[in-house]
């Protein structure tokens, strides 16, 4: 591509699979001779966030701006709204582009503050999710979505990483509000690395947010279930808002010894410590965590929510009803009666999303939609 484009990705919270997703993205599109830098909130951070930044950040000739962001609508918006414009306007950037509802709505208004400036910023807008997960009639569902249709009028374009966020965000926001593209999160070739887990590994792993809506406390329910007949082990790996919860329900389920969790680190250092990955999740759109083990032939139990049968088809992996523990139990018996099957199905699913989730595809996608929105 002959144009150079200078781009900055906004986002608050840098974690988890949405922060993966601009990390990728912003590294793959200035190695390919573009000018890109980062948003992101200043106070949402921990050790593996500054690792990772401290490994893309000399390749961003934008740099990394940091913002104190808060995760609710509120007043102190408007304050980050123009320094997020001032940031823009300093590095002359034609693409704002914004991740998840915060990241969006930064992005959008300070984009359209540039435009009345006479400056040519266009805004894009990728969900992930976000706001798009609350119940549609429940208090705060309405209020997002409020916020999401008045949004609507300043983007020029949407960029959704699975179809399943695009037919949610059209239901509930409206259709054709502006272009739109579904441009599917990405793996590196590097993640294509067989699972090997340790001599140690517990049966089961969880990596992800500890918040009730990845399901963690249909995990620990499961696993009680199991260890009535058998004996199991998990390992949790993640950080989250409602880790005391699940802390405290693991002792009142009588899980001391048999649930351990350890903190956040990265998925495939995370990999080694389980024989066999569950992702319980009520709600997703298209998680990294299932592409990663996926990518790894880790033998997979995960439910049939948002975008990951679009991860699985194609594949003889078979998906679960969200919110079941007894479901959940009977496929985690399963894969103890079976592993060898498991790892089997596995290796066909490795093969299956190695041909479909390419970040090669997903970057040059991602350019030529920049193109045709700033060309119009």
């Amino acid at each position: 591509m002959s144009e150079r484009f200078r781009i900055l990705h906004c986002l608050r919270a840098p974690v988890g699979g949405l922060f993966r997703h601009v990390l990728d993205l912003s590294a793959e599109q200035s190695a390919r001779g573009h000018d890109v830098g980062l948003i992101i909130d200043a106070t949402t951070a921990d050790r593996l966030t500054e690792k990772r930044l401290a490994r893309v950040a000399p390749r961003l000739s934008l740099g990394v701006a940091r913002i104190p962001m808060s995760r609710l609508p509120g007043l102190g918006d408007a304050a980050v709204i123009r320094a997020v414009r001032d940031i823009a306007r300093r590095r002359d950037a034609q693409v704002l582009h914004g991740h998840g509802a915060k990241g969006g709505a930064y992005a959008r208004l300070a984009a359209r503050a540039l435009k009345r400036e006479g400056r040519h910023t266009i805004a894009i807008y990728t969900p992930h999710g976000g706001s798009l997960h609350y119940p549609p009639s429940s208090l705060p569902g309405l209020l997002y979505i409020g916020i999401e249709k008045y949004l609507a009028r300043c983007t020029d374009g949407l960029i959704f990483e699975s179809d399943y966020m695009r037919r949610i965000y059209e239901k509930r926001v409206g259709r054709n509000v502006a272009p739109t593209r579904v441009i599917t999160n990405a793996l590196q070739p590097a993640d294509f690395v067989p699972h090997t887990p340790a001599a140690d590994a517990a049966d089961f792993l969880f990596v992800g947010e500890l918040r009730r809506l990845k399901g963690v406390d249909v995990l620990l329910r499961a696993l009680a279930e199991v260890a009535r007949t058998r004996r199991v082990h998990a390992v949790i790996v993640g950080s989250g808002p409602d880790r005391d919860a699940f802390l405290k329900l693991a002792d009142d389920l009588g899980l001391g010894r048999i649930a351990t969790f350890t903190g956040a680190m990265p998925a495939a250092q995370a990999f080694r410590l389980g024989r066999a990955i569950v992702v319980p999740s009520r709600a997703e759109s298209l998680p990294y965590i299932v592409l990663e083990a996926a990518a790894a032939a880790m033998p997979l139990i995960a439910t049939e929510v948002g975008g990951i049968p679009e991860i699985t088809e194609g594949s003889d992996t078979k998906l679960l009803p969200p919110g079941d523990a007894h479901a959940l139990a009977r496929a985690m018996q399963a894969f103890l009666g079976n592993p060898l099957a498991a790892k089997q199905r596995a290796r066909r699913l490795m093969d299956t999303v190695r041909a479909r989730f390419a970040i090669d595809g997903t970057t040059t996608a991602v350019f030529d939609f920049y193109a045709q929105r700033l060309a119009s």
